[in-house]
């Protein structure tokens, strides 16, 4: 594994930690409308980002096209507010072990989906190795009791996942991780306004109490724009394949954050399934691939499939 593949896969798995814990913090937000409460998180981290957007931020905007323009705004729905409304929804029937379970299988996708999209057969390494992410997120979690909308709803968090990282590749390149993380976010947001105005009229937006403003300071900060931008320098270094094998420990995190709200305990299940995740990562990771592989530059890595996948 050359430098830029071990900083690439540590910044990975530094975001995917985070994100896992911030499911511990929406358990704390249950009663505040989800709308306001994603309007808020992706606003705020929109204003944290701009001074961070780097140099020349205008004028890569402008020489974005419409395609692109739109993938944007799919990215921000489907791989954001989409996402967490879905295991929201889900939720509502199922318990939260299943969307969990779902979303879990994202590196299994991913390895077989981008490899396709690219016009090429998928790793074998990276895809034994996302198997294994994908038992030890399901043995970390467990089965709990849903329903048909439970399993619909857990189905699309998936989507939402997958979508998180195979729409940004084209965009990856020309925004860079800074521009391209501050730019989702405000598309998420004014898309959270809307649809809280739509769904929820006057009450969509209230004034959170203590604890809830400590939970959206703490996504809104830390998971939106450090986790962000450090996922989509990950992906950068490593690509979407094996980046994606680091939401595998999104499961583990949130199952070692739960117990310090007093919502879940970490016993030798979660012990187990961390064991396969971390297993998974390193099977599939750029430290099992061929030296030769390991050897190539990045950018070589990189401008085939941000070339193939942009032509869609």
């Amino acid at each position: 594994m050359n430098a830029t593949t071990t900083r690439g896969s540590l910044l990975a798995a530094l975001a995917c930690v985070l994100v896992g814990g911030s499911f511990t913090a929406n358990s704390l937000l249950g009663d505040y409308p989800y709308a306001g409460g994603q309007f808020l998180r992706y606003g705020l981290a929109f204003l944290l980002l701009v001074p961070l957007a780097g140099p020349g931020a205008a004028a890569r905007l402008r020489a974005l096209g419409a395609a692109r323009w739109l993938r944007l705004a799919l990215l921000a729905a489907v791989g954001m507010v989409g996402f967490n409304l879905a295991v929201l929804a889900a939720e509502r029937t199922a318990e939260p072990a299943v969307p969990g379970v779902f979303v879990g299988c994202a590196p299994v996708v991913v390895a077989v989906l981008v490899p396709l999209l690219e016009g090429r057969r998928p790793q074998r390494i990276v895809l034994y190795g996302a198997l294994f992410v994908a038992v030890g997120a399901f043995t970390v979690q467990g089965w709990g009791r849903t329903d048909g909308a439970g399993i619909a709803f857990s189905v699309c968090a998936l989507v939402g996942e997958v979508g998180f990282a195979v729409l940004a590749v084209p965009v990856l390149r020309p925004l860079g991780p800074r521009l391209l993380s501050t730019v989702v976010c405000g598309v998420a947001a004014a898309e959270s306004a809307l649809a809280g105005v739509l769904a929820d009229g006057s009450g969509w937006l209230r004034r959170p109490d203590a604890v809830e403003a400590g939970a959206l300071l703490w996504q809104a900060v830390v998971v939106t724009v450090v986790g962000f931008v450090c996922w989509y320098m990950g992906m950068q270094r490593i690509g979407a394949e094996r980046a994606t094998l680091f939401s595998g420990l999104i499961p583990v995190a949130a199952a070692c954050t739960a117990p310090l709200v007093g919502t879940g305990s970490y016993g030798a299940a979660q012990a187990v399934g961390s064991a396969l995740v971390f297993a998974g990562v390193a099977v599939g990771s750029g430290a099992a691939l061929p030296s030769a592989r390991g050897r190539r530059p990045a950018a070589e890595r990189q401008t085939a499939p941000e070339r193939s996948l942009e032509k869609l």
